[in-house]
């Protein structure tokens, strides 16, 4: 079964059917044992990019915002049968030429990871890719906050949108999450792992 842990802030593991992992801006929390095939950086901040917390195996892909987003246009990787596809994330905090946002397609399954980011023109496109998980920031400090997090998940129409990044000093915030007046929400508490 396809499994996410939420590991706190914007940090997340995914686990495929075969067992294939993936980490997601690597940073928080716990559960970095397992040996990684695919890491994903959204952006260079200390919050996101600390790769070196990951175990992983020799044939690891690193792809980061770097690699992800050339000369102004977003990539797409095909790893193994996973689809990777870079879009568009930012704000007044991240540049958005220096950030992207992920979604993520493995096991028929797509995920979203937005990344550090406010509401972007390319949202209202991803309700076109039926997404099944999206995963928003809601702090409203570096990225938006609940509110403008509620209307871009009403944007991307996923089947199920999960509040992260809901407080830099917290790895979840249950007072936060429990605001989040979004579609088809789902609380996912930090260390809390998930059957998709």
């Amino acid at each position: 079964m396809t499994k996410l842990l939420y590991q706190g802030h914007g940090s997340f593991r995914i686990t495929t059917n075969n067992n294939s992992v993936i980490y997601v801006d690597p940073y928080a929390g716990k559960g970095y044992d397992k040996p990684a095939d695919i890491i994903l950086v959204t952006h260079q901040h200390h919050d996101h990019n600390k790769v070196e917390l990951v175990t992983q195996k020799p044939v690891c892909r690193l792809i980061t915002n770097k690699e992800a987003l050339e000369d102004g246009k977003h990539k797409m990787f095909d790893i193994a049968g996973i689809i990777i596809e870079a879009v568009e994330a930012g704000n007044s905090k991240h540049d958005p030429k220096e950030c992207v946002g992920y979604v993520i397609t493995l096991d028929r399954i797509k995920i979203y990871a937005a990344g550090d980011t406010s509401k972007t023109s390319q949202m209202a496109e991803l309700a076109e890719k039926q997404i099944d998980y999206a995963l928003f920031p809601t702090d409203g400090i570096f990225n938006m906050g609940l509110a403008e997090a509620a209307e871009c998940a009403t944007l991307v129409g996923a089947k199920h949108n999960i509040p992260i990044h809901m407080n830099p000093l917290k790895l979840f915030d249950k007072s936060k999450a429990a605001k989040w007046n979004a579609p088809n929400k789902l609380i996912v508490k930090a260390g809390e792992e998930i059957t998709l």
